[in-house]
C-alpha cells in the first residue's frame, strides 16, 4: 500500500496530479492520498484533504511506501515509523512554497538509508513503481526519537539564559 501526503501547509497540486496519474496507470495498487487544500482532486485514487493525526499515523504504519514532499514533519514521522520514503521537493519557481528550503533539505538528506529524493514528477512515478517491486531497507536507520545528551545540555543552558555550545554532527 502507498500512502502519499503533501503535508499540512500549502497546496502541492503538481504532486497530487502525478500520484493520481500513477494510480490511473497502476489500478491494481492500493493507494491513498492526503491532498490538503489544493485545487486538483484525484479521480483515480481515494483521497482526503486532511486526515486526523491518529489516522495519518496508522496509514503511515500500514504502508509499504510513503510518498511525500520534502517536509521535515513528513521525514521525521517516516523515519520514526521506519518506512521507505520517496520524496519530491516543492519548487518555489512554480509557486509551491515561499522559500527554497525544501531543495536544501533534499540535498541534506539525499542518500540516506530508506529515502529516495527525486526532482521531477516523471521520476516520482518511475520510482513509485520501482520501490514497490524493489523496496529499500528502511529499518535500522540511525534515527532516534531520543534527544542526545548534548542537545539536552544546550537547551538547558539556553533556557537558563546562557549561550549553548554548538552541537556538531559528531556530538
Amino acid at each position: 500500500m502507498i500512502f502519499a501526503s503533501i503535508g499540512s501547509m500549502l497546496p502541492f497540486d503538481r504532486f497530487v496530479r502525478a500520484v493520481d496519474e500513477w494510480a490511473r496507470d497502476n489500478p491494481h495498487e492500493d493507494i491513498f492520498i492526503q491532498i490538503g487544500a489544493g485545487e486538483y482532486e484525484p479521480v483515480h485514487a481515494p483521497f482526503a484533504r486532511m486526515v486526523p493525526m491518529s489516522e495519518y499515523r496508522q496509514r503511515l504504519k500500514d504502508c509499504d511506501l510513503f510518498v511525500a514532499h520534502v517536509g521535515m514533519g513528513s521525514i521525521l514521522q517516516a523515519l520514526e515509523a521506519q518506512k521507505q520514503m520517496l520524496l519530491i521537493p516543492r519548487d518555489i519557481a512554480l509557486g509551491e512554497h515561499t522559500t527554497d528550503h525544501q531543495v536544501h533539505t533534499a540535498k541534506r538528506f539525499q542518500g540516506r538509508q530508506g529515502m529516495k529524493i527525486v526532482e521531477t514528477t516523471a521520476a516520482l512515478k518511475t520510482e513509485m513503481t520501482r520501490l514497490l517491486r524493489e523496496p529499500m531497507k528502511a529499518e535500522g536507520s540511525d534515527f532516534s526519537t531520543k534527544a542526545s545528551p548534548q542537545l539536552l545540555k544546550a537547551v538547558a543552558t539556553f533556557l537558563k539564559g546562557g549561550t549553548p555550545t554548538p552541537i556538531t554532527q559528531a556530538g
